[in-house]
């Protein structure tokens, strides 16, 4: 029996904070009544996210280890000023007395950060970073997503979680977090308990495995490339892949984002075969608003991917003999940029509120994590 429970408003808003590069929803049922939202200035969130981002780039930058690793290959710093902006923002949150205008400006500065991060990443990639993966990690993004649905599904009848609850569990899994729960849970008539319970597992399993990933990827001896679409294939939200990817290598991070994308854009088919799926069964319609299943920032990010491609993204070149390569500058605000989004979305998260999601949920999304993660290692070392 799924247990009983019921999350504060306080707390939806800390588990959609984990997706925050779309407009939502992108599926209504019907129209809803609007109530303006109260007067509320965004800076006091931006200046606090700015803090917590200037905090986790001084221990980034420590000079001993783990913040600095000296190797063959030169110097590391494996953790990452994104992973350490969102686990000292979720910190915060937690132990001090966060205002509704600090809460509201870090959301604002969330939902303004990550696309832009998200676009600048195109400049770290190109047709050759592409082409490293190609169309066989459309088969294996294919295969992991079937493998999370599927084992949400089947995994929620062996624990007792309610069907839909499940199914929101599994697309959450499979492609991109909150935005495929919201997206899909009109088409299959999910109640707000399945939603809670779903918004729940998955953000607490995306944190997890966004931190967990880049050592799990280091042990298992992946490569950029592979541990990229493995990244990319089987983390839950946009920026905890991002981050992830990149906490592993500047090159995984570009393999990663793009593999990620990919995922997104599978959205819109998935939402296609549910409504089908779930046609016969319904009295009424839903109207899905499909021009917005692709995210502008999805245009800027592939407009950069070509440029840089094409070589056209220009190296500055000064009378004094240096030179500064627009693609990397690019790079470096896209990494900023990163750590701010990650920082803004750490303000969001109370800690304690994770203890009130459902145990019999967040097995089933923990299962169907395992699942998509083992799927996505074998088909990569098989194809790749």
């Amino acid at each position: 029996m799924t247990p009983s429970f019921k999350l504060s408003p306080e707390a939806l808003r800390s588990l959609g904070s984990m997706e925050g590069a779309y407009t939502l929803p992108i599926v209504e049922k019907k129209p809803a009544a609007h109530h303006a939202a109260p007067k509320l200035h965004p800076w006091h969130g931006w200046i606090a996210a700015a803090i917590v981002t200037a905090i986790s780039y001084a221990i980034h930058y420590l000079p001993f280890a783990p913040f600095r690793v000296e190797g063959p290959s030169g110097v590391r710093r494996p953790v990452s000023a994104a992973i350490l902006a969102i686990f000292a923002g979720a910190l915060a949150a937690t132990v001090l007395p966060l205002s509704k205008q600090v809460l509201h400006g870090a959301k604002h500065a969330a939902r303004k950060t990550i696309p832009l991060t998200i676009v600048l990443t195109g400049a770290t990639l190109s047709f050759a970073n592409a082409t490293a993966v190609g169309t066989r990690a459309i088969i294996i993004i294919v295969g992991t997503m079937t493998a999370a649905m599927i084992s949400a599904r089947m995994f929620g009848k062996m624990f007792g979680v309610w069907p839909r609850t499940s199914v929101l569990i599994g697309a959450g899994t499979a492609i991109c977090g909150n935005s495929a729960i919201v997206a899909v849970a009109p088409l299959i008539d999910a109640e707000d308990q399945d939603v809670m319970l779903s918004m729940g597992a998955i953000n607490v399993l995306g944190l997890v495995l966004m931190f967990v990933s880049p050592l799990a990827g280091g042990l298992i001896g992946f490569n950029d490339n592979g541990y990229g679409v493995w990244a990319g294939s089987t983390i839950h939200a946009v920026p905890q892949a991002v981050a992830a990817g990149f906490a592993f290598s500047e090159k995984a991070g570009g393999v990663a984002t793009l593999v990620k994308l990919v995922r997104v854009a599978l959205l819109a088919p998935l939402l296609l075969v549910l409504a089908l799926a779930h046609a016969k069964n319904r009295s009424d319609r839903v109207t899905v608003h499909y021009a917005r299943l692709v995210p502008p920032f999805l245009w800027g990010f592939f407009g950069l991917f070509i440029l840089n491609s094409l070589h056209l993204l220009p190296t500055l070149q000064f009378q004094s003999g240096y030179s500064v390569s627009l693609a990397g500058v690019l790079t470096e605000v896209g990494n900023i940029s990163l750590a701010l989004s990650m920082a803004a979305m750490g303000l969001e998260i109370n800690l304690k509120m994770f203890a009130k999601v459902g145990g019999a949920a967040l097995a089933v999304g923990a299962a169907a994590c395992v699942t998509s993660c083992a799927v996505s290692w074998v088909l990569i070392r098989a194809l790749l």
